[in-house]
């Protein structure tokens, strides 16, 4: 599993290329504070507010990550009709994201993470949360908008976090219909949701891998689990991404190949994931061939840990990055 992985990773020509991303939006909230003693009434510490912050998490993340990295990117999602819901739209609409796809729903809350953060450290993470699967009305509403943009669109991206909007019945549609207009097609996968039909290349973390597995792993071992997994799929690559490990980059009938991280200091992962799948398609939608792809995917996520909170890599950041050497190939 030698890194042989092409040596001069460029960024491709994806500005303005328009990428579909669908699935799971939420909405992160941030309380900053600091810590100064414990409290009287439990040994827990007390935080006093400096600064809270709303921003995009989850599908919507990566969606704000296209845009920064200056591409295109059209939401699909859905959201409670809740002021949640419309301080979510407002946040993303503030990044460049189109958002006329976003069913607000009456009756469904919109799923909120509020992370509470003291001197650069979270303290505690509290989550609301709706996991009930959507109406048929609203699973055919979210269908009609793919067919309505897949034509007219350079990828497809489905940001699966399993909040009940994916199903069996709306990713073998979406299958379907990423197959008849010939565009690349990444998932961030829930193994629950396996095996999302039609898939040009899967991003699973580590426990996401187990959890397809069904067992732990060793990284040399990937290269052949994931051709088992391949194997029960029409998947035409994988790509595990693995933390401080980097990634391994296994694409059908070739051999797997490991992508070291490239990560000077890291002081928050919260949003990594969504990074490297929204660089990986917008890079793919450039046309750029995966290997090169996922080079620079690993690339823009070593660049978001070093940040604080749901955070996005800029395309000058990347070239910066480019230009020291930094590809790791």
């Amino acid at each position: 599993m030698e890194n042989s992985l092409i040596s001069m990773v460029r960024i491709p020509d994806w500005h303005e290329a328009r990428v579909i991303v669908l699935g799971d939006v939420i909405l992160d909230r941030f309380v900053y504070g600091q810590v100064h003693r414990i409290s009287p009434e439990a040994p827990i510490p007390v935080v006093e507010v400096v600064d809270e912050r709303a921003l995009p998490g989850g599908a919507a993340n990566v969606a704000r990550n296209i845009c920064a990295l200056g591409g295109r990117a059209v939401l699909l999602g859905v959201t409670g009709d809740d002021p949640d819901g419309e301080a979510l739209k407002r946040v993303v609409e503030a990044e460049g994201v189109e958002t006329s796809g976003i069913q607000a729903v009456r009756g469904r809350a919109t799923t909120v993470k509020t992370r509470i953060v003291a001197h650069r450290q979270q303290v505690v993470r509290v989550d609301r949360e709706e996991k009930r699967r959507i109406s048929e009305a609203t699973r055919k509403a979210l269908l009609g908008s793919v067919e309505s943009l897949v034509e007219h669109s350079a990828a497809l991206v489905v940001s699966d976090y399993a909040k009940g909007i994916l199903s069996p019945e709306l990713l073998a549609d979406i299958g379907r219909l990423v197959r008849k207009a010939a565009i690349p097609y990444v998932v961030d996968p829930k193994p629950v949701h396996f095996p999302y039909p039609g898939a040009t290349v899967v991003t699973p973390n580590r426990d996401e891998a187990t959890g397809f597995f069904g067992h732990p792993f060793a990284i040399g071992d990937l290269g052949r689990l994931a051709n088992d997994l391949m194997g029960g799929t029409d998947w035409r690559a994988v790509l595990f991404t693995l933390g401080p490990d980097g990634m391994v980059l296994a694409e059908r009938d070739k051999e797997a190949e490991r992508i070291p991280a490239r990560v000077r200091e890291v002081f928050d992962v919260t949003g990594a994931g969504d990074t490297v799948v929204a660089a990986l398609s917008l890079a793919l939608a450039a046309g750029a061939p995966l290997g090169s792809a996922s080079a620079l995917a690993n690339l823009a996520a070593g660049i978001v840990v070093g940040k604080v909170g749901t955070a996005v890599c800029s395309s000058d950041e990347l070239a910066a990055v480019l230009s020291e050497g930094g590809h790791g190939a």
